[in-house]
């Protein structure tokens, strides 16, 4: 069984709704999905503290990041998880699985991309293989991957309930492109 990790911060649900699509994406193609919301209530006094949580990604094939943009970067709650990695990284224990990442932001210009550059520093900090966007449908943004971004999945909060459903059509191919690429 190929085992997917995602790790996210959610603040008002949009994030949380990427999550969702990239696990249905992932669980299509025969993939068993954790995913884990970060919640203000693991950190303490600007640590993040959740040992059930850092001591189960060892265990997955995968893990996949996610955090909304926020002043051109990462959420700090998901800042304070990233951080709360570091005996992980000086174990290396997530050497050599499989990587990806996504981030939702308001602005088209709101240095998403920025984001998508920190979760991929991360990863490969960590020893990680970083799985990008394919594009299965060719180029064209009406009906896919929408902002162009071929690191992950960068959706924009342009709807007034939810996200874009193009948005959602590329993260659930992202789910199933990391659960394809492990064998």
């Amino acid at each position: 069984m190929k085992n997917i990790a995602i790790v996210y911060y959610s603040k008002n649900g949009t994030t949380d709704a990427l999550a969702q699509a990239i696990a249905h994406g992932a669980e299509s193609k025969g993939a068993k999905v954790f995913a884990h919301r970060i919640q203000g209530s693991e950190i303490i006094e600007g640590r993040f503290q959740n040992a059930a949580l850092l001591e189960k990604l060892p265990e997955m094939d995968a893990i996949v990041f996610g955090t909304p943009t926020y002043m051109g970067g990462p959420s700090a709650q998901f800042k304070a998880f990233a951080d709360a990695s570091s005996p992980s990284w000086s174990k290396q224990q997530w050497k050599n699985k499989l990587a990806a990442g996504f981030t939702i932001g308001s602005s088209p210009c709101g240095e998403l991309q920025s984001t998508m550059e920190y979760l991929y520093t991360l990863s490969t900090q960590h020893s990680m293989l970083w799985a990008g966007i394919d594009v299965p449908e060719g180029t064209s943004s009406t009906n896919f991957n929408r902002l162009g971004a071929s690191v992950g999945v960068i959706a924009l909060d342009d709807q007034e309930d939810g996200i874009n459903p193009i948005d959602a059509k590329t993260a659930i191919r992202l789910g199933e492109r990391v659960a394809e690429l492990l064998v």
